[in-house]
């Protein structure tokens, strides 16, 4: 994925920054598609079966998720647990503020999917507007960072609000958001690979789509047979799926195949 480079001059003092993101290969999707599904299970998990209620989860998820990434903003590389441990945290913090919303405030799911569409849509436009590119390549200064981490937010709660309407409001069902979304995502491929569709608008559409399937993927393990579920309950699917993230990131961690080197100013 091509990048626009900075014309302008290193200050001498300027604090040296690798890439804050892993490649993206195959780890990098099946992992995401896991933090998503942990999101929602753990998220549900949280707010009912230990009872802390939704606002003081949102609270107190929210509260953990700030410590990481001040965590995540200090590193100078991308460093896999940290990172990851930032995607899940975004993922339960997406969740229940699509479901503070709904839950508490009645908005409808429409209207926040709506809301989260023109979110993220903006912040795609500052961004842009401020750096001359989306790419996940060049997040290596601490305001493309930020940009980055605040769309990640929004696609989150964007794919909750989008899920929970396609699956339970129109009625599709669990499994069939999933064949849904899945085909989704591969029509996505199918244009970047086969019709050159570019690669940084290929990437973000498949972002926003895995945030859906994944809670797809989630509710459809978690829920009763009675509602169309496998029946293995929040707990059950959370724990899975974590261990299933510890085990890719640890690998990842070892190998080192998904980091990447390049090396580049960070603005002062």
């Amino acid at each position: 994925m091509t990048t626009l480079a900075r014309r302008d001059k290193p200050r001498p003092m300027a604090r040296k920054m690798l890439n804050k993101v892993p490649e993206v290969t195959v780890y990098f999707w099946l992992i995401k598609v896991l933090c998503t599904t942990v999101g929602e299970t753990a998220a549900d998990f949280l707010n009912d079966n230990l009872g802390f209620g939704l606002t003081n989860t949102s609270l107190i998820m929210s509260a953990v998720l700030i410590a990481v990434l001040v965590f995540q903003f200090r590193k100078r590389k991308y460093v896999p647990g940290v990172y990851w441990l930032a995607v899940v945290l975004i993922s339960v913090v997406g969740t229940l503020i699509s479901d503070n919303l709904t839950d508490n405030f009645g908005v409808s799911l429409v209207t926040t999917t709506i809301a989260f569409s023109i979110a993220l849509a903006v912040t795609f436009s500052v961004w842009y507007r401020k750096e001359r590119t989306l790419s996940i390549h060049s997040i290596n200064t601490t305001r493309r960072e930020a940009f980055y981490w605040l769309a990640i937010l929004f696609t989150f709660a964007l794919g909750t609000s989008a899920g929970d309407l396609t699956a339970e409001k129109l009625n599709v069902g669990y499994a069939n958001s999933v064949l849904m979304f899945g085909a989704m995502i591969a029509v996505v491929a199918i244009a970047h690979f086969r019709f050159r569709l570019g690669p940084i608008v290929s990437f973000w559409i498949a972002y926003v789509l895995t945030r859906p399937l994944g809670a797809s993927i989630g509710d459809l393990m978690s829920q009763s047979r009675h509602d169309g579920g496998l029946a293995l309950g929040t707990t059950g699917t959370s724990a899975i799926f974590l261990a299933a993230i510890l085990g890719l990131v640890s690998y990842l961690s070892v190998t080192k195949v998904d980091r990447t080197d390049r090396v580049v100013p960070e603005a002062a």
